[in-house]
């Protein structure tokens, strides 16, 4: 039936009455659409001819419609159909009539397009690429020429690979046209040529290099030829990237040579040269690495390029008058149709950008070289260039920020950064002062004006007020009046820098540095403005309030007439849904104001709409609803009523739960806020009492809870038991009651531990006598010999280790001989928290519990690892408390380093780890003493003894500063040196030592990793001699002892890439190492997809430049699929790999799309499809 249709249809097709014509031909086009649509064998030739014919039809409207037939028509006719059609659509291009060529053209490139199967391409070619190539080289005139070269263009960039036999012949006669006498059909060779080079072999591409170079040495040729040379070259390297880079030493010294030596006039010439060199920085990271000082001194020369202009260097001076003046010559200034010279310089400034971006280990000799040019440049005249100069700085502030933990050294980039603040602001203020903006554009006025108002901004929020002391005159009016602004995002971009600008006047309640009254009134006027102003964006909505919110707080004793009629503008505010998270957020700046604001006019309705607010779903709401209360409580706490407070309690009491730690936190918080303050109301202690208790108790038995919320539960039993509501025996009951195991199983671990935290910190509460009749209560519970409640005794000497550390216990006879003596206990969690809580005895009084300790590891050799936990615990206290390090300097040291040193060599790894930790954290406390016995252990014979050495290292790099610091500076490479050491144990504990001290301490190792970089590489390599095949009967296992050295080394790179960026040359990585990092095992694959997407996001160009290799070990990653026997286990760990690499590959999507055909096969998978979408949206 359908195809009786499609006969009537052609047939109207072929009708003399146009309409007729179109009707048909749209009906067709619905046809071939239809998902069951199949043509038969007699109907597909007349079929095709037909739609061949309507394409020159005489009516415009009707050959429109024929070419949008061809895309469902290749799909639904035959392959040697399609091929006639491409032949006779070829045919007429090269010899047809010229009105009938555009229309050829379109339709080839829709037949290209369409094409899907490898089979039919290959036909396809085999035909029209020879008939392409002698249209692009013999065609009878410019027009045919192009059409063929643009179509040949689309047939590579596809199929290239397909054709691998013609690729010589192709690149020979496509190269012959770069000298051609049209310049479209040399544009349009170019193109054509990048297309072909992506699918070249190295031979072949190093021939095409070769011959463009060699035309570029022929001096004598025309401008124009030259151009096109360069333009090709830049073109080759976008399209093939990294594989570019031995072709470098031909290519950078001409063109820097041809840029220095252009004309005068023959500015295009200097551009194309830059850009070339941009995209080598960009795309070739690792071989341009020679000539990225000549690159710089290049681009740095050529940004304020100019010849046409001269230009005082002079900055201008501050005064208003001289501001006025410019702004009358401005509109006379020189202006020149015919000048070119703004390319060059906008070309330099896109080339220091990506020196920025791909160079980061040159960022401190940018600042010293390239940053003063750009703040120069700021006076830009040409509006392009001057938004490319801001980007190129921006681009300097984010790789700042990007790669920079350090302390500030004086060849710091955050140091040198501070050091052009004053200039940067002088420039920038001259920016947003600018009136006469020499351009028809709006928007882009706009847009400048944004960026420097972000980078003002930027720049305040990073450095000292007093800085700013000085311009503050200077920079208020622009910033003032830039609120004022009609385009929203200014407006909004104002304000935040307002707030800046508040903080800088009055940076502190005390003393006065500065007279800030006369900028009061402006300031808040100016912002009365935008907040009262209903009618406006919601960025400048939210931004007003967050502005007046700072200006209420920070100059609220001067706007006391004011305040009645701003503050409840705030509170109408609260009100609205689109901005009551700021308004909630605002009231909680004013709150915590050191001037305290009267607030008496809107408190009752503050405090009510809050309130409400707890109930709401939006999770930030409540957060910062939790906050704002617990500093309205804090500052105004008698102005609340007693019912405000039970509905407060009654509804915070909900909000506790192990579903959403932070949240209880804040809760508690609060509820610990309204007890202090409120103790004497009755009301408030049986809320508390009877609502917010029983969640605490639930709250208390959860695995999860730990840090903030902990801590927070703690405070919260101490203010119950103090605020004198509930008694101390009820409470001490209750929550020994909660660590009864259920009939479900135990308590977790960290519940437990809760659990004896919580019941500590209530004793200490509680005073002395409660305290100390506790201790008695728990030491006869362990006393009791019944071994049946292990749980009881396993909580009891968690209670005792809690509070012993808390408190001195030694009035407690026998308490230390009672904790041993759960060290026989045939459970191993009691034997754990019995030296768990000698430790923790002894940190309560050392000078009578350490020397037991001591003595008992000497004489006890079965309870020894026991008795170094309880050692580890009162040296890793004393480490982190700084009053008890002289407790036990004066105890006996030397005699702790004796029997650490003398286990140093154990077989065991666990007491070796033990060890390590305790030398790790008395190095914090004794690092002079320390350090050195340390180092003369790296040379022992014994591999042990170097591994416990590196380990005991890394346990001594803690993140806060010590007096270990200036010690370690220079000692540490001896340690981190071991990472050349011949035991692979060792070597893994250097690197796990580095990784910790890049993660801690970055500056410690920063100068050393030129050195130890590539060590730290050749470890990421899978290494032969480490696999061994075992034996085992029935079937042979290998084991690969170097995967856990591989898995470090990889991680430590992953730490490195987000504290030393600047010192890792991200190009020498990616290939080779990180490249068989990601064909690895499973272990190791992990690591790599994360350093990848860091890469990714980070260092971009490196990434790009070898993204084609790194799809093919990907792409077998997501593939892969466990065995048909495979346990659950495997099966996860496999799901579990797929997932990470899919986070790759969406961070790899972000900067290109350059692995169409990979994302196309995950697309076209649902499985993978579903799984990769879950992964974009985490």
């Amino acid at each position: 039936m359908a195809n009786m249709n499609i006969t009537t249809i052609l047939e109207k097709m072929t009708g003399k009455d146009k309409d007729y014509r179109y009707m048909a031909t749209s009906d067709l086009l619905s046809e071939l659409n239809k998902e069951g649509f199949k043509a038969d064998q007699d109907v597909e030739p007349k079929l095709t001819t037909t739609v061949l014919q309507q394409l020159e039809d005489a009516s415009g409207d009707v050959s429109g419609l024929a070419v949008k037939c061809l895309a469902p028509l290749v799909k639904k006719v035959g392959e040697d159909r399609v091929v006639e059609m491409t032949n006779i659509l070829c045919d007429k291009l090269l010899n047809g009539k010229d009105q009938h060529r555009d229309t050829a053209s379109i339709a080839l490139k829709t037949i290209i397009v369409e094409v899907t199967t490898t089979s039919l391409a290959e036909k396809i070619l085999v035909s029209l690429a020879p008939q392409l190539i002698k249209g692009a080289t013999a065609g009878k005139s410019a027009e045919v020429k192009c059409e063929c070269l643009d179509i040949l263009g689309d047939v590579l960039h596809r199929f290239g690979n397909l054709i691998t036999k013609d690729h010589d012949s192709m690149l020979t006669a496509l190269l012959s046209q770069l000298s051609s006498n049209q310049a479209s059909v040399r544009k349009k060779s170019i193109s054509c040529i990048a297309s072909l080079a992506a699918c070249l072999s190295d031979d072949l591409l190093a021939k095409a290099t070769f011959e463009v170079v060699q035309l570029l040495k022929n001096r004598s040729a025309k401008s124009e030829i030259a151009r096109t040379n360069i333009q090709m070259i830049g073109a080759l390297s976008r399209s093939v990237g990294y594989r570019f880079g031995p072709h470098l030493a031909e290519a950078v010294p001409l063109l820097i040579n041809y840029c220095t030596s252009a004309s005068e006039n023959d500015e295009e010439l200097r551009e194309y040269s830059l850009q070339a060199l941009e995209s080598f920085m960009l795309r070739c990271p690792r071989d341009i690495s020679p000539y990225c000082e000549g690159i710089l001194n290049l681009a740095l020369e050529y940004i304020s390029y100019d010849p046409n202009f001269t230009d005082s260097m002079e900055e201008d001076t501050d005064d208003e008058a001289q501001d006025e003046e410019d702004d009358d010559e401005s509109a006379n200034e020189y202006t020149d149709d015919e000048d070119a010279s703004w390319k060059v310089r906008r070309a330099s400034a896109k080339c220091l950008s990506a020196i920025i971006v791909s160079r980061p280990e040159m960022l401190s000799k940018m600042y010293l070289e390239a940053c003063p040019k750009l703040i120069e440049r700021f006076r830009e005249r040409e509006e392009n260039v001057k938004m490319d100069i801001f980007n190129t700085f921006i681009e300097l502030l984010r790789q700042t920020g990007n790669m920079t933990k350090g302390q500030g050294d004086i060849d710091d980039p955050r140091w040198l950064l501070k050091q052009e603040v004053p200039k940067v602001v002088k420039s920038i203020n001259r920016q947003l002062r600018e009136k006469s903006i020499k351009t028809k554009d709006k928007s882009s006025t706009s847009n400048l004006k944004i960026e420097a108002l972000v980078s003002t901004r930027l720049v305040m929020a990073s450095h000292s007020p007093a800085v700013f002391h000085p311009y503050i005159q200077a920079l208020s009016g622009p910033i003032l009046s830039a609120i004022g602004d009609r385009y929203y995002k200014v407006t909004a971009e104002a304000l935040r820098v307002c707030g800046e600008l508040v903080r800088v006047l009055r940076p502190n309640f005390e003393a006065r540095t500065l007279d800030y009254r006369p900028y009061i009134g402006p300031i808040y006027k100016a912002i009365l403005a935008r907040l009262a102003n209903q009618d406006q964006d919601q960025e400048v909505k939210e931004c007003a309030i967050s502005c007046m919110s700072l200006v209420v707080s920070t100059f609220g004793d001067g706007l006391q007439r004011e305040l009645p009629a701003c503050l409840p503008i705030l509170v109408d505010r609260m009100g609205n849904e689109i901005t009551r998270l700021t308004a909630v957020k605002a009231f909680a700046v004013i709150a915590k104001s050191p001037l305290r604001i009267d607030l008496s006019c809107v408190l009752d309705h503050v405090i009510s709409e809050l309130t409400a607010f707890l109930r709401k779903a939006n999770r930030a709401l409540r957060q910062a609803t939790l906050g704002t209360l617990n500093s309205l409580v804090v500052a105004y706490g008698g102005q609340i009523g007693s019912s405000s407070y039970e509905t407060i309690i009654a509804e915070l009491s909900t909000l506790i739960s192990d579903m959403d730690l932070h949240m209880t936190a804040l809760a508690l918080e609060l509820c610990c806020t309204i007890m202090v303050d409120r103790k004497s109301i009755q009301n408030v202690g049986l809320a508390v009492r009877y609502k917010v208790l029983p969640q605490a108790l639930i709250l208390i038995r959860s695995a999860l809870l730990q840090g903030q919320a902990l801590q927070a539960l703690q405070r919260f039993f101490a203010s119950l038991v103090q605020s004198a509501n509930t008694s101390f025996d009820t409470l001490l009951d209750s929550l020994i009651s909660t660590a009864k195991p259920s009939q479900s199983g135990g308590l977790a671990k960290q519940a437990l531990s809760s659990i004896a935290q919580c019941v500590a910190v209530l004793c200490l509460a509680a005073g002395d006598q409660k305290c100390a009749s506790t201790i008695e209560m728990l030491k006869g519970i362990l006393k009791d010999d019944s071994a049946t409640n292990s749980a009881k005794q396993h909580m009891a000497l968690l209670c005792l280790g809690e509070i012993g550390r808390r408190k001195d216990l030694s009035n407690h006879a026998q308490i230390e001989n009672i904790v041993i003596e759960s060290f026989q206990s045939p459970f191993e969690e009691i034997k754990s928290a019995a030296s768990y809580a000698l430790g923790n005895i002894a940190v309560g009084n050392l000078s009578k519990y350490l020397p037991f300790i001591l003595n008992q590891i000497d004489n006890q050799q079965k309870k020894q690892y026991l008795l170094l936990h309880s050692l580890k615990e009162v040296i890793a206290r004393q480490s982190v408390d700084h009053t008890g390090q002289s407790e036990l300097q004066d105890s006996n040291i030397e005699k702790i380093l004796a029997l650490l040193f003398n286990h140093c060599e154990s077989e065991e790894e666990g007491v070796r780890n033990v060890v390590a930790e305790c030398l790790g954290k008395i190095a914090l406390i004794e690092p002079r003493k320390l350090i050195p016995a340390l180092k003369e252990r790296t040379s022992s014979p014994a591999a042990n003894t170097r591994a416990t050495v590196a380990i005991a290292i890394k346990y001594s790099i803690v993140e806060r500063p010590g007096k270990i610091d200036e010690i370690m500076y220079s000692e540490i490479s001896t340690f981190l040196m071991l990472i050349k050491d011949s035991d692979r144990h060792v070597r893994r504990a250097a690197v796990l030592a580095l990784s910790t001290a890049a993660h801690n301490k970055p500056n410690l190792i920063k100068g050393l990793l030129p050195e130890l970089l590539p060590l730290l590489y050749d470890q990421t390599v899978v290494k032969q001699e480490l696999i061994r095949t075992v034996d085992l009967g029935p079937f042979k296992h290998v084991v690969d002892d170097g995967l856990e050295l591989r898995k470090a080394a990889f991680e430590c790179v992953d730490t490195l890439l987000d504290s030393c960026l600047d010192q890792v040359n991200p190009s020498s990585f990616i290939v080779p190492f990180l490249l068989s990092g990601l064909g690895d095992h499973y272990d190791v694959k992990m690591p790599c997809h994360l350093i990848l997407s860091k890469l990714a996001d980070k260092c971009p160009s490196a990434v790009l430049a070898v993204l084609d290799s790194l799809v093919d070990p990907i792409e077998k990653t997501i593939n892969h699929k466990p065995k048909g026997d495979a346990v659950k286990q495997e099966v996860d760990r496999n799901e579990d790999m797929i997932r990470s690499a899919l986070r790759a590959i969406a961070a790899l999507s972000r900067i290109s799309m350059r692995f169409k055909n990979l994302m196309n096969k995950i697309m076209a998978s649902p499985p993978l499809a579903d799984k990769y979408n879950s992964v974009r949206s985490e």
